[in-house]
């Protein structure tokens, strides 16, 4: 890649998500192919970004609540195809989860969602984003739909979900479903970070909505329900079979 390519692919990332990103994937190529190699498949990263991103509709670039999930994400579609070994998804589990999730896991020194109160902001913190999304989606029609859904106080839980994600479907137009996963995957890992369990039955990827039923990693909901990996490789939520009703029904 040109200094000028080079230049215009710094220009169109510009704070659409964490500079940190491009160093972190950086760093695990060289770990995992070396130097000369890595710079390479990087070369073709960037190539493959600048293509998707001119196909991506007006999402409000930084403008946008969730630009570093959008464009984020769009970094991990980017990286994947160029991969020279087009590894297993699951090698890459790890790292991406810990690229996207690291605020959850310095945030979970503090909060800790068996605590009520530290369970009733997160609420907020929904309610809000969920708001945001909607004024968002008046104008950017094709970003994330969120329906926000009241506090469950009997059994402290907070319940979420997306109609729509520019991720998915991004990855449907594509063919790159099989990567969506690590994105969705990384839900589970960041509420894991603060002390809580996602449950969640579907994403926008395997299912007609994304779901979120947040709870306490304590809270004996989340004993109720097991977490496995479907057959497209997303993480799944499903009642125990001495539960086959579940809270989430």
């Amino acid at each position: 890649m040109s200094r000028k390519s080079e230049s215009t692919f710094e220009t169109a990332v510009k704070d659409l998500y964490p500079k940190s990103y491009n160093l972190k994937v950086r760093r695990w190529l060289k770990e995992r192919y070396g130097i000369h190699k890595a710079r390479k498949i990087w070369n073709k990263t960037k190539e493959n970004y600048l293509h998707y991103l001119e196909d991506l509709p007006d999402m409000g670039g930084r403008k946008n609540g969730h630009a570093a999930a959008i464009y984020g994400g769009l970094l991990i579609f980017a990286l994947y195809p160029a991969l020279p070994d087009q590894p297993p998804i699951a090698d890459l589990q790890d790292f991406v989860q810990n690229l996207f999730m690291e605020p959850f896991t310095k945030l979970g020194k503090l909060f800790n969602l068996n605590r009520g109160f530290d369970m009733w902001l997160i609420d907020k913190v929904f309610q809000f984003s969920g708001r945001r999304d909607r004024r968002d989606a008046e104008q950017y029609p094709d970003g994330f739909i969120t329906v926000s859904e009241a506090y469950d106080k009997k059994h402290h839980a907070a319940r979420y979900h997306f109609t729509q994600c520019p991720n998915a479907e991004f990855a449907k137009k594509h063919d790159l479903l099989h990567v969506l996963p690590l994105m969705c995957n990384s839900d589970f890992f960041g509420i894991s970070q603060i002390h809580g369990q996602l449950i969640r039955c579907g994403t926008c990827g395997n299912s007609q909505l994304c779901d979120y039923l947040v709870v306490g990693s304590d809270n004996p909901i989340a004993r109720e329900y097991e977490t496995i990996t479907d057959e497209g490789g997303f993480l799944v939520s499903r009642p125990k079979a001495d539960n086959v009703d579940g809270l989430h029904s």
